[in-house]
């Protein structure tokens, strides 16, 4: 996992955010939070694609680096943001986890609703929280 800094501003009621050090890498939301999730999500296909499937993050510039380029107008509005991005191993682990039983039969159901299988639930809900957790 990388923290990559964003740069996310506000127009017209829609939140933008940009990873200048993922070049073309964009995110957007009615709300601040929604394009932020929505830039982690683009920043984790961006790395992929850019790398071929190697895994291998690019360069992660500080905040500071970041302000003495330029790269941040802060007097038209834009603030950096901490941009957490996982990116996958490629393989799969088996484990073994313990549910209440409710939980486990509204976890099946949302599951069910958007097609996905039980462990594709839970783990798209686990990179949302851990990509949140900023």
């Amino acid at each position: 996992m990388a923290d990559y800094v964003g740069i996310i501003d506000e127009s017209g009621g829609t939140w933008g955010v940009r990873i200048p050090d993922l070049p073309g890498c964009y995110g957007a939301g009615a709300s601040a939070e929604e394009a932020i999730r929505d830039v982690a999500s683009a920043a984790r296909e961006w790395i992929e694609h850019q790398t071929g499937g190697a895994r291998t993050l690019p360069k992660v510039r500080t905040t500071a680096d970041i302000l003495a380029a330029g790269d941040i107008d802060i007097a038209a509005g834009e603030a950096a943001v901490i941009i957490p991005v996982l990116i996958d191993d490629g393989r799969t682990v088996r484990a073994n986890l313990t549910f209440d039983a409710g939980l486990l039969r509204a976890i099946d159901a949302a599951a069910s609703q958007r097609g996905l299988t039980r462990s594709a639930f839970l783990a798209s809900a686990a990179r949302e929280k851990i990509e949140a957790r900023r």
